[in-house]
């Protein structure tokens, strides 16, 4: 004999079992979401990777010819290529420094046709027919350039990360008779940095050098 009563059967429906909340609903709904985003986030690297390899496959290039401390060069080289890669990479001379690969330390200083660049900063392909020196090429075999002394004589570095720029801008500071007077070095040279803070010492240096020359 069956004890429910009829009117309360009527005010308390049994919800079907099949039958899903709103809470079950919510959670299905966000964990299916979070899913296909994973799914997206893990997918992005491979595809991202693919389209780098497919612009790496297809990067313009040129062939460039350029006199490299006096030693003729005819390389191919990717047209993002900067000289100071060119130099380092493919030429193997490290001498110019990497600093902060963005003009504003004057470690990779080099001279371009006699003219003081920073070569994180020059395209390789522009130099077509270009002559550059770099630190590597200033000494003539044992001799080492009067500015090179001077360098060991005033004992202008400590650290000698920057020294190589410092000497290859101070040739051309004095090749451009940037040396009347020490404020003129000073001012010259000052795209330079030292982080060891040599300056007087670098000042010396270069009119050592500079009164020799005269």
């Amino acid at each position: 004999m069956s004890t429910e009563h009829p009117a309360e059967a009527e005010i308390f429906p049994v919800e079907p079992p099949s039958a899903p909340t709103r809470r079950t609903f919510i959670a299905t709904t966000t964990a299916v979401g979070g899913a296909a985003v994973a799914g997206g986030l893990i997918s992005a690297p491979s595809a991202l990777a693919a389209e780098e390899t497919v612009a790496a496959e297809v990067a313009p290039g040129s062939r460039v010819s350029l006199t490299v401390n006096g030693v003729r060069r005819t390389v191919t080289i990717d047209n993002r290529t900067s000289l100071l890669d060119l130099l380092r990479e493919r030429l193997d001379l490290t001498g110019s420094k990497k600093g902060c690969n963005a003009g504003a330390c004057g470690a990779c200083t080099v001279l371009v046709d006699g003219r003081r660049v920073n070569s994180c900063l020059t395209l390789a392909v522009r130099l077509d027919g270009a002559e550059v020196t770099t630190i590597e090429g200033l000494a003539k075999r044992d001799r080492l350039h009067p500015l090179q002394q001077a360098f060991i004589d005033q004992d202008a570095f400590q650290c000698g990360f920057c020294t190589s720029g410092q000497i290859v801008s101070g040739v051309g500071c004095i090749q451009e008779g940037h040396t009347g007077s020490t404020e003129e070095i000073r001012e010259w040279m000052s795209g330079n940095l030292c982080r060891c803070g040599c300056y007087v010492k670098i000042e010396r240096a270069v009119e050592q050098a500079a009164a020799g020359r005269k």
